[in-house]
């Protein structure tokens, strides 16, 4: 276990799917601070502006000495324009930052990697659809989307 997935301890679904990038639901405060002190650089918050929070972000992000990005993504349907967004951010961050990924639960998390899996990764739809359920992904809605957009984009 890597101490980046150490410090999301306790998050709802946090997981390690990319060699640093972990995943999961909202984080606490607390969780802040010890993503900060394991090395994490970057909150990739897919939240909606309007979504209740523990805490004030970007406030408390920043105050943490992280990077705060938000690409809200709704609870559907999801534009091509969402999906590109995302899968560039993480093109971007893989290998160069260290990052938490979250949302509210990790539902919409899975459901926006699996593009990034199947495109950018090479795996499989099974494997992809694995991967994303085990990152939190229960939208079975949500999952046809992001299908549906690897097949515009193959």
């Amino acid at each position: 276990m890597s101490q980046l997935l150490d410090a999301a301890a306790g998050v709802a679904n946090a997981c390690e799917p990319i060699p640093g990038i972990v995943t999961g639901g909202q984080p606490t405060l607390e969780h802040l601070a010890a993503l900060k002190r394991a090395g994490c650089q970057v909150m990739l918050d897919i939240r909606e502006p309007m979504e209740p929070r523990p805490f004030r972000t970007p406030d408390a992000v920043v105050a943490a000495g992280l990077e705060y990005v938000n690409i809200p993504v709704s609870h559907g349907p999801l534009s091509d324009a969402t999906f590109d967004k995302l899968r560039t951010t993480v093109r971007d961050l893989v290998g160069k930052k260290r990052v938490f990924f979250y949302c509210a639960s990790g539902n919409r998390v899975g459901v926006v990697l699996i593009p990034y899996f199947m495109l950018d990764q090479g795996m499989s739809e099974e494997d992809a659809v694995t991967q994303a359920m085990r990152i939190g992904m229960r939208n079975a809605g949500l999952m046809e989307e992001a299908l549906e957009y690897v097949r515009r984009r193959a």
